[in-house]
């Protein structure tokens, strides 16, 4: 081989990168079950996916009708009932060709020979030759990604994976293997490398600057993390706390820093170090601004400024500007009450009891650091599965719980994660995944039309006398419709201006003025408002507004109840926030007649969330429960974990070290298990009474093993 080289050891450069995968570790492979995700349907009756389209079903199923010939299978026959050798053909292809005979529309027949290629070459050819990237986004909906044969994931050549390091608590590893360990296991091994006086001083600069490195990311908080984690896999906080390792890895002084949330994501003990990572970069000279919702962020903080008093148009203004002593005792401040204590999310008074049998279990969970876990989830509770920074929850919760859910029911494509089963699954009727993406991605989606509100409105002025004398109809109201539109800016109330290498400008436009509609229709009142002024409405204006009407009067009230208020009728999707976009969902949800049958999911719902609005959400979820449905929160927020009917919490670390079950149970159970760190927490926001009342001999799960008796399950229920 060629001298080594820094550059042989990246899989960025040539010198380095596996030839098979050209460093990207992973390949597209045909997945058979999103090619025929319904085992029960024939072949023709569109089993094959990717040839049930219109423009090519005839032509597929002749093909398929003289491979049947060929074989001797019926086309009317399940996919699973077919013969592997009739399956095995259908996907990777028949070695002649075979025999298709057809007739035209006048009765002729005709006959041909042709090779039948199979739906995985079929797919592959069309991906690896699309020209466009819906064209090849829609063959990749068949694949999923999995690791490169050759490089075995690594990214690296053989010979660059053959050169290795010995440490005397890991033996040997080549860099792959040091890359793939979790950073606080990385640092170890660099901190007790097997090197010669010679070999040291050499690499003293060098293993040095990587220490130090990597002390910054496990201060943040990132021990869970391994080196070679794709970027595009990291949440947002993981990201932000990346590039704040970075900064103060530099060293610079007299820097302002902007955070937006830092601490989203973040485990309470994380939080901690957090804290005195910022802190530091504070005693370097630095100044730091952080927006902020997180309690002991906001108590550590020199100088606060509070907006407020309330959101939206009661907003705007700020309410404090000094320090957290004097917000303390600040009348108009909400951070200020719930920061003294004098206002605060109570406890409940009754937990849901559990319904034993009622209840959705994952049996053998091994995706990612899972450790053959088993976790019940108990039906018609309100759930909070907790643990520290990388432990497990995600993967349990969304990868496998929810997508096999999703999968089962709505016979989704995403593929779930590795586990053995789930039972229970006759319980649900329904799983919906409630985050806080937006609710649209256009100006035109706000909360009128998402919650379907607006259709009656629309109705309402349509059965007014000025709209039956015009012969107005309800799609006159539409701002989506040509005829009641303004066609200057096409019903957008907006014109975008293209600035190609900057984003788009959005100007009003000059013909309706932002109205969206033209000058006829905004001649229709009622009650003396036009449709637009009434999309212009707060809600709770709006609602008091059509309080005559039930038809819209109960949508709009469910709005208020979530907090929203505040909220314009029609205001643009794209202007709305994380936590407002999930409200608005979560009312939608509320307006819908429930079957109590429903599984909500929702990943750290309280991210970018006020106390009040904290409050506020854990109102509706409440709603959602008493339903009978079951709400299942991924959460590290305490005033969301200590309201919840039972926990799970995973850890007992993040990473390699995590992947286990610590504990199920009510939050006063939690408090009392020493091995939780959830608990620990706990102990201090439940106060003594509960863990009294724990202590007199409530009936409680069986508490945990230590981690090392036990390698799969720390807890039962």
């Amino acid at each position: 081989t060629d001298e080594l080289e820094p550059r042989s050891f990246s899989f960025n450069s040539p010198f380095g990168a596996c030839p098979a995968c050209g460093g990207l570790g992973t390949r597209m492979e045909v997945d058979p079950d999103l090619v025929v995700p319904d085992g029960r349907a024939t072949l023709g009756q569109g089993a094959v996916q990717p040839w049930s389209g219109a423009h090519v079903a005839d032509y597929f199923l002749k093909l398929l009708g003289a491979l049947g010939e060929e074989l001797g299978f019926d086309l009317n026959t399940p996919w699973d009932d077919l013969s592997p050798r009739a399956r095995r053909s259908v996907l990777d292809g028949h070695s002649t060709k075979v025999h298709v005979v057809t007739r035209n529309r006048y009765g002729r027949q005709r006959s041909y020979h042709a090779a039948f290629e199979g739906v995985r070459p079929y797919i592959e050819r069309r991906h690896r030759e699309a020209e466009t990237d819906t064209s090849r986004e829609r063959f990749e909906g068949f694949m999923r990604e999995v690791p490169c044969p050759t490089c075995h994931g690594s990214r690296l050549k053989p010979v660059i994976r053959a050169v290795t390091m010995g440490s005397t608590e890991h033996g040997e590893m080549n860099i792959a293997e040091v890359c793939a360990l979790p950073i606080n296991e990385a640092a170890a091994f660099l901190g007790t490398l097997e090197l010669s006086n010679r070999e040291r001083q050499i690499a003293e600069q060098v293993l040095k600057e990587i220490q130090e490195r990597l002390r910054f990311l496990l201060d943040v908080g990132l021990d869970y993390l391994s080196l070679d984690r794709p970027s595009g896999s990291l949440s947002g906080g993981e990201a932000q706390r990346i590039r704040l390792a970075t900064q103060i890895g530099a060293g610079l002084v007299g820097v302002l820093y902007v955070l937006d949330e830092p601490s989203i994501g973040l485990h309470q003990r994380d939080n901690q170090r957090l804290i005195e990572t910022l802190v530091r970069l504070r005693d370097l000279g630095n100044t730091l601004i952080v927006v902020e919702h997180d309690e002991d962020t906001i108590k550590v903080a020199d100088w606060v400024v509070d907006f407020g008093p309330a959101a939206g148009e009661h907003g705007g203004q700020v309410v404090h500007s000094g320090t957290v002593e004097d917000l303390y005792a600040h009348p108009d401040s909400m951070t200020g009450l719930y920061l003294s204590g004098r206002r605060e999310i109570p406890l409940p008074a009754v937990r849901r009891p559990r319904t034993k049998g009622r209840e959705l279990t994952v049996v053998g969970a091994k995706e990612h650091n899972l450790h053959d876990v088993t976790a019940s989830f108990p039906l018609g509770l309100f759930v909070a599965v907790t643990g520290v920074s990388g432990s497990g929850k995600s993967t349990l919760v969304n990868d496998i719980l929810y997508t096999s859910l999703a999968k089962q029911i709505y016979n989704a494509r995403a593929v779930p994660g590795r586990h053995q089963k789930i039972t229970g699954l006759e319980h649900v009727d329904k799983v919906i995944h409630v985050d806080q993406s937006p609710i649209g991605r256009t100006p035109r989606s706000n909360p009128a039309t998402y919650t379907g509100v607006f259709d009656n409105i629309r109705k309402l002025f349509a059965s007014t006398t000025e709209a039956k004398v015009r012969g107005y109809q309800q799609g006159r109201f539409s701002f989506n419709v040509k005829g009641g539109r303004c066609e200057g800016c096409s019903g957008d109330g907006t014109i975008k201006i293209e600035m190609n290498f900057l984003p788009d400008v959005y100007v009003p436009c000059e013909v309706c003025h932002g109205a969206r509609y033209n000058r006829e229709t905004l001649e229709v009142h009622f009650k003396g408002k036009t449709i637009a002024e009434v999309l212009d409405m707060p809600i709770e204006e709006a609602a008091e507004f059509f309080s005559a009407v039930p038809g819209i009067s109960r949508h709009l009230s469910t709005l208020v109840e979530v907090g929203l208020g505040y909220v314009r009728l029609g205001q643009p999707a794209t202007t709305l926030s994380g936590g407002e976009a999930q409200r608005v969902k979560l009312a939608a949800e509320l307006q819908k007649r429930s079957t109590g049958r429903t599984v909500y999911v929702l990943d750290e719902p309280t991210t970018g969330l006020h106390f009040e609005d904290i409050r506020k959400l854990l109102g509706v979820l409440g709603r959602l429960v008493d339903g009978g449905n079951t709400v299942i929160v991924i959460e590290h927020n305490l005033d969301v974990i200590k309201t919840a009917d039972w926990l799970i919490d995973m850890g007992p670390e993040g990473g390699h070290g995590g992947g286990l079950v610590v504990a199920e149970g009510t939050p006063e159970y939690l408090a009392t298990v020493v091995e939780s760190h959830t608990g620990e927490f706990l102990r201090e926001t439940l106060g003594v009474p509960a863990l009294r009342a724990v202590e007199r001999g409530a009936a409680q799960p069986r508490r945990a093993a230590r981690a090392k008796k036990a390698p799969a399950k720390r807890a039962s229920a």
